[in-house]
């Protein structure tokens, strides 16, 4: 029997794809973080702006053909189109300063350089081309030619926020605090409401060791954004800076309030309660404490983890694409990076950032999980496994681990194996009733029909409340014509609890089939084809009712539809059968 219902084999493990240095990020191109992402008063940079359309013929059509490509999400295919349609039309500043956003995209600094270059030898009056150039300086050691852009680029445009604040930052990493804070201020005289402008001029101040002023800011920064975990985190770390144990552990327990799963905020508010408990004295709490940097780097990473968050993967790429080229071993930013192209649909430039992941970061497993769902979307199977024990090597009991492996071996119909492992689930978590339940399902797909309605009943003792389970249950009850009554109580409580799911009613309507009551499973497979019509098993068993009740003609469209989605070898035949069997069958010929 197919599994039903909304969920089947947890593929994604809970927690397992955080982006979690300074704010809770999950890879997903538009997701609640997105939402909530944009709601925020974070502003937004400039992106590269609108190419100027070339007038060289050959150039046009190569433009248009990039621009295509990468609405199609083929970047490979873009790149290839906008290198060509510069070279046709080598005079297009823009043009250029496009590709060369599109080198660094793909982490070619070097030719990114070369091109914003020849953007600005040809336009110097292209902020963007000076941002962008200030960038690969920075990130290839040149600082004093960065400082020189980024001023070049306010002489420009005086209220370009994203200069002031790489600036601000290049002069912190300098030990230049008063340049730095002089920068802040200005970000801030031209936009009040600059949430970064705010908390970046906290850090400075951190660095520099004025606290009070420190403090001052972020709690302006949290007056424009309360929820701002990113603020939270430094001001807490900035309380044990100051000698503020309970200061700090407030704000930590409002951060875990915001995100119970902030294992950094986790670790700190237990070092505080630990060291309250063990000393007499105040804790000393630069032992503990790592030192706030303020660099042009740790922006870019929170920069792009923003623009990760408002679902903009081709600039959080350019950020952490520029970082790594000033620190090519940072593991964190090659996770950010591999999540980002897995999300942009280059699961071969993902897989390449993952594999730099080494295993002694704490980011490996997740790593490892992304690895896995890369090929398992592939179906690459035996990889995504390999992938998988590497985690499991690192976190051996990890049950939701197993649970994704389980759910490989599945797809891959390997499942002696997949049952194996979600026995030692059920092993390690004997009260998990989710695990229970995919046991269940497993015995089922193996034709082990008993130990499945075994471990179905598991599930509904452990937990009364679960619907899939009740379903399931109710329905191979119903599959195999036995315990009608039974089936029909379980899936009426299954609806209880989801009633607008269209399994549940179709299994509901197949009980009233079962037992001979065509006019109500009509009535109920109907509801059920409007609500998950795209299944071919709902969309056979309602031409299975209508041929019951004389509907010959819905009966064979219904039929033909099935078909048309049916992947399993086993249902393609039956549907072909009765089609057949409806054909030569004297009562349905006109």
């Amino acid at each position: 029997m197919k599994w039903r219902g909304k969920a089947t084999l947890a593929v994604l493990v809970a927690g397992s794809a955080l982006l979690a240095a300074c704010a809770s990020i999950k890879p997903t191109s538009k997701t609640e973080a997105a939402t909530r992402a944009e709601a925020a008063p974070v502003e937004a940079f400039g992106g590269i702006p609108a190419v100027t359309l070339p007038r060289d013929a050959a150039a046009m059509a190569d433009f248009l053909k990039a621009e295509y490509a990468s609405d199609q999400g083929d970047h490979k295919a873009a790149t290839q189109f906008y290198r060509d349609a510069a070279q046709a039309d080598p005079n297009n500043a823009s043009l250029r300063l496009k590709l060369a956003s599109i080198y660094v995209r793909d982490g070619d600094l070097h030719e990114a350089l070369s091109e914003v270059n020849a953007a600005l030898a040809l336009d110097p009056t292209l902020v963007e081309a000076h941002l962008l150039a200030a960038g690969l300086q920075s990130a290839t050691g040149d600082e004093a030619g960065a400082e020189k852009q980024y001023q070049e680029t306010l002489k420009i445009d005086p209220d370009s926020q994203e200069a002031y604040l790489y600036l601000g930052t290049l002069y912190a990493k300098q030990g230049k605090y008063d340049e730095a804070l002089a920068t802040f201020r200005k970000m801030i005289a031209v936009d009040p409401n600059s949430f970064l402008g705010y908390y970046y001029a906290g850090r400075v101040a951190a660095a520099a060791q004025n606290y009070p002023l420190a403090e001052t800011y972020f709690h302006q920064a949290l007056r424009l954004n309360p929820d701002s975990e990113l603020v939270m985190m430094d001001l807490g770390l900035l309380h044990e800076l100051e000698d503020k144990p309970q200061e700090a552990i407030k704000v930590y327990q409002r951060v875990l309030i915001t995100d119970p799963s902030n294992e950094t905020a986790r670790k700190r508010l237990a070092s505080l309660y630990v060291g309250q408990k063990k000393f007499d004295e105040a804790l000393t709490q630069l032992q503990h404490v790592e030192r706030m940097e303020t660099n042009p780097e740790d922006t870019r990473v929170k920069i792009g983890l923003l623009y990760f968050e408002r679902g903009d993967f081709d600039r959080a790429a350019t950020e952490f694409n520029l970082v790594l080229g000033a620190e090519p071993n940072n593991a964190r930013v090659h996770y950010y990076l591999g999540t980002v192209y897995g999300e942009m649909g280059e699961p071969a430039k993902a897989e390449a950032q993952f594999d730099l992941v080494p295993p002694d970061s704490e980011h490996y497993i997740e790593s490892r999980i992304h690895l896995a769902y890369l090929y398992d979307k592939d179906e690459h199977y035996d990889q995504a496994l390999a992938a998988l024990q590497q985690a499991l090597n690192k976190k051996p009991n990890d049950t939701e681990l197993m649970n994704f492996m389980a759910g490989v071996y599945r797809e891959k119909k390997d499942l002696p194996a997949a049952i194996s492992i979600a026995k030692k689930m059920v092993a390690l978590e004997p009260k998990n009733d989710k695990f229970h339940f995919t046991l269940g399902a497993l015995y089922d797909e193996d034709k082990q029909k008993q130990l499945s309605i075994d471990e179905m009943r598991e599930t509904i003792e452990l937990n009364p409340s679960n619907a899939q389970a009740l379903n399931y249950l109710g329905y191979t009850y119903a599959e195999m014509g036995t315990n009608l009554n039974e089936a029909e109580r379980l899936i009426r409580r299954a609806l209880q609890i989801e009633p607008e799911d269209g399994f549940y009613i179709d299994s509901l309507g197949w009980v009233y089939y079962q037992q001979g009551h065509y006019d109500q499973a009509v009535k109920e497979l109907e509801r059920a084809w409007d609500l998950a019509g795209d299944d071919p098993t709902i969309t056979e068993h309602l031409a299975d009712a209508y041929e019951k009740i004389g509907k010959y003609k819905q009966a064979d469209n219904l039929y033909k539809e099935a078909l048309k989605k049916a992947k399993e070898t086993d249902q393609v035949a039956r549907l072909k059968d009765k089609l057949q069997a409806l054909r030569d069958d004297s009562r349905t010929q006109p």
